[in-house]
């Protein structure tokens, strides 16, 4: 069953998206299962604890809102797929 991707929208965060991998400064809160993301620029993206995104890694397209079931305390990392970019990280409650 695919999860329910409904929810209030949360605290939001922005990556800047460039040639080395760089995370959201704060974990995601207590609460939280679910995220939208959505980038200026493709980029591949990781989760984790203390996430390093890779050339190899999930691929988001450009301008294109996407959610991903998460854990609490997690967060997310960017790296660019071939230009610089924003990258949008909200937390859906």
């Amino acid at each position: 069953m695919a999860p329910d991707n409904s929810g209030r929208l949360g605290t939001a965060q922005e990556i800047t998206v460039a040639g080395t991998s760089a995370a959201v400064a704060n974990a995601f809160g207590t609460g939280v299962r679910m995220v939208r993301l959505c980038s200026t620029t493709a980029c591949r993206i990781a989760f984790g604890a203390a996430p390093t995104a890779v050339a190899t890694g999930a691929y988001l397209p450009a301008n294109a809102p996407e959610n991903f079931v998460v854990n609490p305390g997690e967060k997310v990392a960017a790296i660019q797929e071939s230009a610089g970019g924003k990258l949008s990280v909200v937390e859906i409650e």
